[in-house]
């Protein structure tokens, strides 16, 4: 049976994220029949350069996009506008449309469905992503200890709450989270009402079987690897929740078994940054790469790696992150270097035949967990395999599909 969906994300479809881990998804729902309006906030500097791309994803989909522009200052302020231009917009289309289900990708959007299943009936889907509140103050973004900060996160915390209760369905990215909101014992809240959907990975783009050949060998020609050199990568941007000074430190300990290793960090982040951190701990420039990627070129780059590092903190909110990149590279067979402490990630590295646990942050610790990693088979079909059946945009569009009729029943 099919409905018809409003979903509204406060990421922008032109952002990367979007048309990774959004798009995708509602591709996926719009072929199995849901008809699907889409509201996302957009940032007017990638909008413009990003809108054609996005039009011409949600034309083929048959799905509507209704953009509208992200405000990002005064903080908080901006947000309440926000929240207010985009609840005008979804009762303008749901007088319109009359819609089904309000699907709503974390915290913003979620003020907007809970009034939108208050006043029409509609059932809501709270996709949470994470612990938002618990998030802005791990990540240094909320000081509780001003007070108009304290009272914006006590106030989300009391509106996670409505929102988990209230809602028909809740998403989250981990089975971690799921377990603590369960500890909560709020009412209306079951395990059978939280599906875990963690973030999944394109497999076909990510998949060593079609990384072109010449390509990889390009690469290395332009940034003077030879081939038998040790080359640890790190995909992704460093900055909030990544750990580059202990990612420094693992470096420099890989260094001492392999003084010819490669750190290659495929990041748009400044390269200037990267390299102060470097210096900071001793490692040369000429044993860094920072090189930034296209989304069609990071297959190609990542081939390169012998194995893959990110250390993510392992704060409290993280019970309910799950790292994309883990995915990505799992699907190219590509071995993963991580910490504990981390969503499911433990679990999932464990069961990855080239998945190594880093167990703390002293020497001893990375000194083990690279004899671990120099130590691993080469069995990248297995750590593909794993990839596909966890973290396919196939299966987590069908569990999203399977929630829709299900509250719909």
């Amino acid at each position: 049976m099919s409905s018809k969906v409003l979903y509204i994300s406060y990421d922008g479809m032109t952002d990367a994220l979007g048309q990774s881990q959004v798009l995708p998804y509602l591709c996926g729902l719009a072929q199995r029949g849901h008809q699907i309006t889409l509201i996302s906030a957009e940032k007017p500097e990638v909008f413009a350069a990003g809108r054609a791309i996005v039009e011409k994803i949600v034309a083929e989909a048959g799905i509507d996009w209704q953009p509208t522009v992200y405000t990002k200052r005064p903080p908080i302020v901006s947000t309440l506008k926000d929240i207010l231009k985009i609840k005008r917009l979804a009762l303008s289309l749901q007088r319109r449309g009359g819609f089904d289900i309000v699907h709503c990708r974390s915290y913003i959007a979620a003020f907007v469905g809970l009034a939108l299943k208050n006043k029409f009936g509609c059932r809501f889907v709270f996709d949470m992503r994470g612990f938002y509140a618990d998030e802005r103050v791990d990540g240094n973004i909320w000081n509780t200890k001003k007070l108009i900060y304290k009272l914006v996160y006590n106030f989300f915390k009391r509106k996670e709450k409505v929102f988990m209760t209230e809602s028909d369905a809740i998403v989250s990215l981990t089975n971690a989270a799921k377990n603590e909101i369960l500890q909560w014992n709020l009412p209306n809240v079951t395990a059978d009402k939280i599906t875990v959907i963690p973030c999944c990975a394109d497999v076909n783009h990510f998949d060593y079987n079609t990384v072109n050949q010449a390509d990889i060998d390009d690469w290395r020609k332009r940034l003077n690897i030879s081939p038998d050199t040790f080359v640890l990568s790190y995909l992704g941007s460093v900055g909030t929740w990544y750990m580059l000074p202990e990612m420094m430190d693992f470096f420099a300990e890989l260094l001492a078994v392999r003084p010819d290793a490669i750190f290659l960090l495929i990041t748009r982040d400044s390269k200037q940054l990267i390299l102060d951190e470097a210096m900071r701990h001793g490692i040369g420039a000429d044993r860094i790469i920072v090189q930034p990627a296209t989304r069609n070129e990071v297959p190609q780059l990542a081939m390169l790696s012998s194995a893959s590092l990110f250390f993510i903190k392992p704060v409290w909110s993280k019970k309910a992150s799950s790292p994309t990149k883990l995915a990505e590279l799992m699907a190219l067979g590509i071995a993963c270097v991580t910490n504990k402490g981390v969503g499911d990630v433990d679990g999932i590295i464990e069961s990855n035949p080239l998945g190594v646990l880093v167990n703390g942050w002293t020497r001893n610790d990375y000194a083990e967990a690279i004899r671990k990693m120099l130590e691993l088979p080469a069995d990248r079909e297995a750590s593909r395999r794993l990839a596909c059946e966890m973290f396919s945009l196939e299966k987590g569009a069908a569990a999203y599909d399977s929630i829709y009729k299900t509250i719909t029943h």
